[in-house]
């Protein structure tokens, strides 16, 4: 996850000679038929919804017409910073199936974009929504992270230590005021971004999870944001809180299952940011299937209960307002690794109970290198070309929008998780041996941990 514990950084040059720094970036976490159908979502088109309409179906969230509900954060390495050819390559691939792509402005793959009071530095910024804008994308910015003068260091261009030592900083109180003007410059700069997201993770107004969040200092910040933004930006869809729901095996908290229970300190942070923010257009949550120990209970699938059963608290509590995951993990962060067809099983199914619990929205978070073997990122770092896990995005976007009509198709192996809607069939295999189930009055025979995508 993209805090502190869970971060990671990585080394990189600016690209301007005045801003010019060894820094590093928090940025770790690090068929053909198909292909042919592949269209645009149509994410661009708005959905009013006329007073006093129904609710939309539990599995169908109120978003805008379309909303391709999948995507992806750029992080400290992506197409862009390789060179103009890779970065056509990828674009032109990406933009098959159109969706959703986010980018912090400041960290991730970012410079300092306010070294001095008053005088910006666009240019990652520009570099990382030209990408988006080639590729089709539905793009959205992270308020995140504050330049180093706004929290206690020096102006001028971030130095290299001050990246890995200060980057997840929060800024003082008494800058908050500058914090929203520069969000509001961004938000005046980027027009044709709609979605913002304040601030990631509580970064520096939570440095101890077994204590309280300073969820009031976060909650003044969010407010000020948002209030800059909505003057610059009417149009603009703010949201927040943009909260790790961690968890752990035990402990005292309403929100829990076989899978654990959430560290009660998250749940009041939320409860006190919904009820004293000014406004919200939608609500950010993170969080991973294992526990703050590396558990994953009661195994790596049964554990995915988690975002099915966080997105549904949330949604009792929030009504109307579009739950955005904006990052998910499902692996231990503590050395594990898995054969290929296991992890992409695992990530599969996860994205299946956002679907079936009606998030709005889930975004990958890519751990995108410059050279070498990278299997979870979503395209290859040396080619450019479309990875399995790219794939599965992209076949994710396609097949299932916020707005697909789901089914209730069951698997005669309860080893076999179905997801279904009117058109398509998306099976997994959760063992590791071979499965013959009927799904749908069909019989079909899986590989160890396949994923298959049919027709019906």
């Amino acid at each position: 996850m993209a805090s502190t514990g869970r971060g990671w950084i990585r080394g990189r040059l600016g690209r301007a000679a005045a801003l010019a720094a060894a820094v590093a970036l928090a940025v770790t976490g690090c068929s053909l038929a198909d292909r042919a159908e592949r269209g645009t979502t149509g994410a661009q088109q708005e959905r009013r919804s006329p007073a006093g309409s129904q609710p939309a179906p539990a599995d169908r969230p109120r978003v805008d017409e379309g909303w391709p509900r999948w995507g992806f954060t750029h992080t400290g390495v992506s197409a862009n910073n390789v060179n103009p050819g890779f970065e056509q390559d990828v674009a032109r691939r990406l933009s098959e199936t159109p969706m959703l792509q986010n980018q912090h402005i400041m960290g991730f793959g970012a410079l300092n974009p306010e070294p001095y009071r008053g005088q910006y530095y666009w240019e990652d910024l520009d570099s990382r929504l030209n990408l988006m804008k080639e590729s089709g994308a539905v793009p959205v910015i992270t308020l995140c992270c504050a330049p180093d003068w706004m929290k206690g260091g020096p102006e001028g261009p971030t130095e290299g230590s001050a990246w890995g030592e200060h980057l997840e900083d929060a800024p003082y109180p008494e800058h908050f005021d500058d914090f929203a003007r520069l969000a509001a410059a961004v938000a005046s700069r980027y027009t044709d971004v709609k979605y913002f997201m304040v601030w990631n993770e509580l970064k520096g107004f939570w440095r101890d999870h077994a204590k309280p969040a300073d969820y009031k200092g976060y909650t003044e910040l969010y407010n000020k944001v948002y209030e800059a933004v909505k003057k610059v930006r009417p149009d603009a869809k703010v949201g927040g809180p943009y909260l790790g729901f961690d968890s752990n095996k035990g402990g005292d908290s309403e929100l829990r299952g076989d899978w654990g229970v959430v560290n009660q300190h998250v749940l009041d942070a939320f409860d006190y940011w919904f009820e004293h923010k000014k406004g919200a257009d939608f609500v950010v949550v993170d969080g991973a299937s294992p526990t703050d120990a590396h558990e994953l209970l009661p195994d790596e699938f049964g554990a995915l209960e988690k975002f099915a059963a966080v997105t549904r608290w949330l949604r009792n509590k929030v009504g109307d307002l579009p739950v955005w995951w904006s990052e998910w993990y499902f692996v231990p962060e503590d050395g594990t690794t898995w054969p290929e067809p296991k992890r992409l099983a695992v990530q599969a199914a996860s994205m299946i109970e956002f679907a079936r619990s009606g998030a709005a929205t889930a975004l990958y978070w890519n751990p995108q290198t410059k050279d070498g073997a990278c299997r979870a990122c979503l395209w290859d770092p040396r080619s450019g070309a479309e990875t399995p896990t790219g794939r599965l995005l992209a076949d994710f976007v396609r097949w299932f929008p916020a707005g697909a009509e789901l089914e209730q198709v069951t698997s005669s192996d309860a080893k076999v998780r179905v997801l279904a809607q009117p058109e398509r069939l998306l099976l997994v295999n959760t063992a590791d041996a071979e499965v013959t189930t009927t799904v749908d009055g069909k019989e079909y025979t899986l590989r160890p941990y396949e994923v298959k995508w049919t027709g019906r």
